[in-house]
């Protein structure tokens, strides 16, 4: 059977190997489609791009902030509308059609740097330009092991960019190698190098969002945020961006109206600058595969800032908002450039007139553990690895999905001997940040950094214990790494990790389908990547008993 569609670059991609009829986070085939197109106009603009810097010739920041958003446009379950997508299409084509008459030698450009095509041609162009158009399967796999790296970090640059942090080493090397996957003459070699030079640029773009965050709102600090509702409508804010829920707040305060936090804003309640809403009223719900039934329930507007959206029921789906590089049909969307102020008037005054949200729990969880706040406890941390009060530390940072094979990640946790600590950052956590764990001496058996982005946190911490330890090597720490990913940021973090040195990481629920034999070949035998097993014998694996 002729495939309708092809994408494999999440977790939960259809028998493990790719969803070809439909997408299993919803994505119809008319969509993909155009975010393939887009994937390969995008490319081509940055053939482009890197070629004019060839020539000593300098990008606009509205052009690198173009590249980033069409990338985040393209992540999992964040843009469901194929119009607004065939605009930013246009868009890319005129922009790259421009940047083409700056050229002055446009010998050797591939055929993506050329092509400008009119909407009547996108379907059948973009039928030729997908993931399966490479047909060596090892370069292919590379090819988009990169690019969903190139994804991920193109996620944590746009939210800097929208603080008005912009790295333009960064925007220069994403271009180069979007580029780099249309050159033919590139070994599985040169790919490989290319794989962990991604990475290496994946920490610098942590580094610059971890930059843009705490200088607009000061370092996280230890915060016990509420989980439970007050009784003023509501408006909840889901996905990762701090500016939107900034914005938000200010013209939400006197209104009567609170604001909720939803799966990864959760973290947004560890900024101290955050702390002055008195309307910030805590945290709604999990990670965000239970948005249908927890957004239904929430009984007022949802501002979704960006991916992670599962497609609306029509319980809730006049309830449902956009902003940024997310879309969905049929929802209303927010627009606004970096910079300007986004209007959300509208979803307030909608929220006047909902109910107050409906109590699906109640109590508080803890988290603000980033590098500063962990720092301060320093002493106390390696006082306690020396005396032997923290046997080791399990870093589980990542996502969150749908998969039943995810309990794992709640029963490995529940099961770990009360000497152990977890580290975690991202929507992985909601598998085990509600459990009683207990602490050591007063540390959280859970400390919890932040977004998935945060996980830079996690990075940093454990270079300080190497430098406190006097280690030479940061697999000497008693750390271990035992990762849940499901989409385009887990994949960038899992390359930063990879160019740092890190060794010996399980990540699960399964391996990527997107690396070939060979490849999955090469980081088993390179970096001892493995995938999951059953709880009790990783528990001795990793940590030493069952």
């Amino acid at each position: 059977m002729e495939n309708k569609m092809f994408c494999y670059q999440c977790q939960e991609t259809a028998g493990g190997k790719g969803c070809a009829v439909s997408g299993v986070c919803g994505k119809k085939p008319e969509v993909a489609a155009m975010q393939d197109l887009l994937i390969y106009v995008t490319k081509g603009l940055s053939v482009v791009t890197t070629a004019l810097r060839t020539e000593g010739k300098e990008i606009s920041r509205e052009v690198n902030h173009l590249v980033t958003m069409n990338l985040f446009v393209t992540i999992t379950n964040a843009n469901f509308d194929r119009t607004a997508i065939i605009e930013t299409i246009k868009r890319t084509l005129d922009v790259k059609q421009e940047l083409l008459m700056q050229l002055a030698d446009k010998e050797a450009l591939p055929e993506a740097a050329l092509w400008n095509g009119d909407e009547t041609e996108f379907d059948a162009k973009a039928a030729s330009v997908g993931v399966l158009a490479t047909e060596n399967e090892d370069i292919r796999s590379l090819r988009e092991l990169i690019t969903y790296g190139l994804k991920g970090l193109a996620a944590y640059s746009k939210h800097a960019n929208a603080l008005l942090h912009d790295n333009e080493q960064i925007d220069a090397f994403l271009q180069d190698a979007l580029a780099k996957t249309l050159d033919d003459s590139l070994t599985v070699d040169d790919l490989v190098a290319l794989t962990l030079e991604t990475g290496k640029y994946g920490v610098d773009g942590m580094a610059l969002l971890d930059k843009a965050n705490t200088e607009a709102y000061g370092n996280p600090e230890l915060t016990n945020v509420d989980i439970g509702v007050r009784n003023n409508p509501g408006i909840l804010v889901s996905g990762h961006d701090l500016r939107d829920l900034e914005m938000l707040l200010e013209q939400t305060a006197g209104t009567g109206v609170d604001v909720y936090t939803h799966s990864e804003m959760l973290p947004a309640h560890y900024y101290p600058a955050f702390k002055k809403y008195t309307h910030f009223a805590g945290n709604y719900g999990n990670a965000w595969w239970k948005q249908k039934e927890e957004f239904d329930k929430f009984n007022g507007p949802i501002l979704m800032t960006t991916n992670c959206v599962v497609p609306p029921a029509e319980s809730y789906k006049d309830r449902l908002w956009t902003t940024g590089a997310t879309g969905v049909p049929g929802c209303r969307h927010i627009d606004g450039a970096y910079g300007e102020v986004k209007d959300f008037s509208k979803i307030i005054e909608q929220a006047k007139g909902c109910p107050a949200p409906t109590q699906i729990e109640s109590g508080t969880i803890i988290g603000g553990f980033a590098h500063e706040q962990l720092f301060t406890l320093a002493d106390k941390v390696v006082d306690a690895v020396k005396t032997g009060a923290i046997r080791k530390f399990v870093v589980m940072a990542g996502c969150d999905g749908r998969q039943k094979a995810r309990e794992y990640y709640k029963e490995f946790a529940e099961r770990l001997p009360k000497d152990v600590v977890i580290l975690t950052a991202g929507c992985a956590k909601y598998k085990y940040n509600k459990l009683e764990l207990g602490d050591i001496g007063g540390i959280p058996r859970i400390l919890d950094a932040g977004q998935c982005n945060d996980s830079y946190s996690l990075v940093l911490i454990a270079l300080k214990l190497k430098e406190i330890f006097g280690l030479d090597d940061i697999n000497d720490l008693p750390l271990v790494f035992n990762i849940a990913w499901y989409e385009q940021k887990a994949v960038i973090v899992l390359l930063a990790l990879l160019y740092l040195g890190v060794k010996n990481i399980h990540l699960g629920p399964t391996l990527p389908a997107f690396l070939s034999p060979n490849v999955a070949n090469v980081l088993v035998e390179n970096f001892g990547i493995a995938g999951i097993g059953t709880v009790e014998d990783d528990l001795h694996l990793l940590i030493g008993e069952a």
